[in-house]
């Protein structure tokens, strides 16, 4: 064992809460068929496609992402780390979660005490009060907390204070490394436990970690489940985990020289010789000695406890009845098999005894090997963290080994990575929420498969978010997938290349269009995927992801005006922004880069040179309707455009071919011609003096924030301007006043409803307590923004007034389209508007229990919409371009 003069350095610029510490008023959902597991969510733990696991600030695990593209929210009670300490001849134990199980199990069980409980809490748990009142009479130091939860993905903290006399903390993280296709992959998580003596007499500890045998749990049992139409309209299909199905499970003691802990797994007369399924593999638990880099093998100052079979819907008593005693377990290694309707858990224990000043680093390593994701029954890949071990679900071990021996290598080169950017003069909030918000692509339902010849880093993909389960939804992922494109880009490459092989395809299966069903109207049957359409998603986890696309059947997502230049656009950007030099990913794109943009054209009926929207809402905003030639929509025309001229003519440089020649100059002849004609039309149909017009036809005033995406993303790629760069300029500081200062002022005036002022000031005076609000007041006392503003509406009036307070998307805010405001407006030198906007949003989220589970949109009254979204991963191009490094 190590010994360590120094604690864990924590970054001051973490998203903290104290253990156990709850939210009286946090955001609840929109609609209730929509997901809302609630606000105790904590950073995930795993590597990319390989699932996650989640730990909240409670000190619970809850978050079971195991089965690729599937979301379990549960705590599991015996999954847990639990700490004995003996002081002289007084004792203490607790498991350290402040969520005892609801169902009576564990009932022995002392659980971690937090001094926060409100009195309906308290009264709320019965029983369970007395207990708490006992444990806090036992506290001899009052304080508003008995701990700290810090999140700076992907890292976390818990650092205990006030119940034990030793200093205790917990870092957790995966091997996330940017630009590393291997570690990052590994379905592990590293708990480095710190242990310091800041007494004058000897502490006796003993950290127990338990855990439960779910081998066989995560997936569905139904592998062809319908797919209905959800009130909002979108299509749903039931998952039906095996959870508490564990017949056949067993969990072995292994003892290998140097090497100790347990592993989790079925018999092998369940399994026989058959090859794994979705849901066969392991788990394993390790223990060990940074110091040596291998397993703990016991020396004279550690003693190494296991019992490997308990019964975790009992009381418990079986673990903690030693444990709590002495610091000590059975050592029973039973690797009898689970009967039917029965279930195991398993418990390794380290105990030793820390002098005056001394401080220990002990490491635990939990792995998982789950080798095998199924999409419809029978569809199935490989999961790329089988590149390095192999694929017979019998690696958990090997894992967790390979991570003791390298995980302070990996802590070092997390360090690396971030410190760099902690160091630059952003505020604190900022970067905070910066990397906390990279969580998406280790909990976003993501799949990553093993290589092959034609996908050398395997293929990639994140969900829309949970509600809405489908893959790299285009028109989200051209905000959301900046940090991907930065810390990832060969992952970034893998998922353009997939919309491209998807573009000349077609499927001709009819179904019926969700939206229409919500306003009350009979759909028309529409096509499912039209060949030279860009496709607005790569699939979803029931059928067939990167092969059947445009899952979501809410839009008719073949008629949308923005997926074929969210296309173009998003290949330039990966190549230019990534590597320049790598012509042949231009080259395996330009067939659909040519297919979709003359695709679209056809919507051109005019033949003035922009496709004209349809009424229907055709575009990201997909229940806002746009008429004739929109602002959104048709300058993104004309930044593709741009962008298709400056590929064709990359390309013609790189041939001699003539025909390819030919093809190209035909092309970039096309696109230049279209471009002349719809820049002129642009400015004459849209222009008002002040800002762009919504669109052409429907006579609105309304002032759309996200207006000149397309602007942005034309400077963001070193394209000509799409505007006059004065006429960008007046229509952001409108935007600015309308959407943001004047819609907050607006929300709070008496014209709007009292229940969103209720629930703001009891917002507010939380966050006062918690002393959080303290961050954000100076830049809005720079701007003249009474606290606290919510972000900026996707469209208001110039006054900030709504023009139909019953409209949607208009009056929502959605998160990633503020962090792309913020990016362009910084883009232009309004830094102080841009870092507004931007920690507005984020307040909204990290003050009020949306952590790690951050929404599409939020509302004034206190409401969210689809959780899990990737869209908010748009924060990296705010910190792109702010830092110059876009």
């Amino acid at each position: 064992m190590q010994n360590q003069s120094t604690s864990p350095q924590i970054p001051d610029c973490t998203w903290q809460r104290p253990i156990g510490l709850g939210w009286k008023t946090p955001y609840t959902v929109r609609y209730p068929s929509n997901l809302d597991d609630g606000p105790w969510h904590g950073m995930p733990l795993g590597g990319f496609g390989a699932g996650c696991i989640g730990r909240s600030h409670r000190g619970d695990f809850n978050l079971w992402h195991v089965d690729s593209g599937e979301h379990i929210f549960q705590s599991i009670p015996a999954c847990q780390f639990s700490l004995f300490e003996q002081v002289g001849d007084q004792s203490q134990a607790y498991a350290l979660s402040t969520e005892p199980p609801k169902d009576g199990s564990l009932s022995t069980w002392q659980w971690y005490p937090t001094v926060e409980r409100n009195r309906e809490a308290k009264e709320a748990e019965g029983i369970q009060n007395s207990k708490l009142k006992t444990q806090n009479s036992k506290l001899k130091t009052p304080s508003p907390s008995t701990g700290t939860y810090h999140a700076l993905y992907p890292r976390s903290w818990f650092v205990y204070e006030n119940v034990f006399q030793a200093n205790l903390t917990c870092e957790q993280f995966s091997p996330i490394l940017p630009d590393n296709y291997q570690e990052t992959s590994y379905p592990v998580a590293i708990f480095e436990w710190t242990a310091h003596n800041p007494t004058d007499q000897p502490i006796t500890l003993s950290l127990m970690l338990t855990w439960q045998n779910m081998v066989g749990w995560f997936t569905n049992a139904s592998k062809s489940p319908e797919v209905k139409l959800r009130d909002d309209g979108s299509p749903v299909y039931e998952y039906q985990p095996r959870l508490g199905e564990s017949t056949g499970n067993v969990n072995r003691w292994v003892n290998e020289g140097a090497r100790v802990g347990i592993v989790m797994e079925k018999a092998k007369a369940t399994m026989g010789d058959r090859q794994p399924s979705e849901g066969d593999g392991q788990w394993a638990i390790l223990v060990g000695d940074p110091q040596s880099g291998i397993a703990v093998q016991p020396p004279a100052n550690i003693e190494v406890f296991y019992q490997t079979r308990w019964n975790p819907t009992g009381d418990g008593s079986e673990v903690w009845r030693t444990f709590a005693k002495t610091g000590a377990l059975l050592n029973q290694a039973n690797a009898t098999a689970a009967e039917s309707g029965e279930q195991i858990a398993t418990a390794i224990a380290v105990r030793f005894t820390l002098q005056p000043g001394e401080t220990q680093r002990i490491p635990f390593t939990l792995s998982w090997d789950f080798p095998v994701m199924e999409f419809a029954q029978g569809v199935e890949y490989f999961k790329r963290y089988t590149d390095f071990f192999d694929r017979s679900g019998k690696n958990a071990w090997a894992i967790a080994h390979t991570a003791l021996e390298h995980y302070q290598t990996w802590q070092q080169q997390i360090q690396s990575w971030q410190q760099p950017i902690l160091d630059k003069p952003l505020p604190n909030w900022f970067k905070m929420a910066l990397f906390n918000e990279l969580y998406i692509l280790t909990d976003g339902g993501t799949v990553w498969s093993a290589a092959t010849a034609k996908d050398p880093v395997g293929q990639f993909a994140v969900l829309e978010c949970i509600d809405y389960r489908w893959y790299e939804s285009l028109d989200v992922r051209l905000y959301g997938s900046f940090g991907l494109l930065m810390l990832f880009p060969e992952l970034e490459k893998s998922v353009i290349r997939a919309f491209a092989r998807a573009i000349p395809t077609s499927d001709d299966r009819t179904r019926i269009i969700g939206y229409y069903m919500t306003i009350g109207a009979d759909s028309p049957m529409a096509v499912r995927k039209t060949a030279g359409a860009t496709p607005h998603d790569l699939g979803a986890p029931n059928e067939h992801v990167w092969e059947k696309t445009n899952y979501t059947s809410y839009q008719d997502c073949n008629l949308w005006k923005d997926l074929s230049c969210d296309f173009v656009l998003q290949v330039y950007r990966a190549f230019l922004l990534t590597d320049p030099t790598d012509i042949g990913f231009l080259q395996e794109c330009w067939a659909a880069i040519s297919q979709t943009m003359h695709y679209l054209k056809r919507f051109d009926k005019n033949f003035d040179g922009i496709p004209e929207n349809s009424g229907a809402p055709d575009q990201t905003f997909d229940d806002w309707k746009l008429q004739g030639i929109s602002a959104y929509c048709g300058g993104l025309w004309l930044a593709a455009l741009e962008a298709a001229i400056a590929i064709g003519r990359i390309l013609a440089e790189q041939t001699a071919d003539i025909r390819l020649l030919t093809s190209l100059s035909n092309d970039i002849g096309n696109f230049q011609l279209w471009l002349e004609q719809a820049s002129l039309l642009y400015q004459e149909k849209l222009w008002n003096g002040q800002y762009y017009r919504i669109d052409s036809d429907s006579d609105s005033d309304i002032v759309m924030t996200d207006q000149l995406c397309g602007q942005f993303y034309a400077r963001l790629l070193h394209l000509p301007d799409i505007v006059p760069c004065d006429r960008a300029q007046s229509a952001l500081r409108t935007v600015y006043d309308a959407c943001f200062v004047k819609f907050n002022q607006y929300l709070k005036s008496g014209n709007f409803t009292q229940h969103f002022t209720t629930v703001q000031q009891a917002r507010l005076a939380e966050q006062q307590t918690l002393d959080t609000a303290n961050q954000f007041k100076t830049q809005n006392a720079k701007l003249n923004i009474s606290s606290p503003p919510i972000g900026a509406a996707n469209g208001v009036r110039p006054d900030g007034t709504p023009e139909n307070p019953n409209s949607t998307h208009p009056l929502e805010v959605w998160i990633g389209i503020n962090f792309g405001l913020a990016a362009f407006m910084a883009q232009m030198g309004m830094e102080d508007e841009a870092l507004a906007i931007a920690h507005a949003v984020v307040q909204q989220i990290y003050d009020n229990g949306l952590q790690f589970r951050t929404p599409e949109a939020i509302t004034p009254s206190g409401t969210f919409r689809a959780s899990h979204y990737l869209r908010a991963m748009a924060i990296w191009a705010v910190y792109g371009v702010l830092a110059g490094e876009l």
